[in-house]
């Protein structure tokens, strides 16, 4: 059995877009990152990005990781230890 998922992407059927509510919001944020990191995008778009975008995206990423969870939260939700 995987260890990932990305059910969010598959089954909201609400209201994405930006702006217009914390809820849709946050919804917008999940599908975006679940879209973005799809097998086949991602192996399409990595290609393309400049060594600055992988590093903005790598330093972005693990910023709000460090800033809104905890290590034993990291251990457990990231890296599936």
């Amino acid at each position: 059995m995987s260890k990932h998922s990305h059910r969010f992407v598959e089954e909201y059927d609400g209201l994405f877009g930006f702006c217009a509510s914390r809820e849709e919001n946050e919804a917008t944020v999940i599908y975006y990152l679940q879209k973005f990191s799809d097998d086949q995008l991602i192996a399409l778009i990595r290609k393309r990005m400049s060594n600055q975008d992988l590093d903005d995206l790598f330093n972005l990423i693990g910023r709000l990781m460090k800033k809104h969870l905890t290590e034993e939260e990291y251990h457990a939700y990231f890296l599936k230890d």
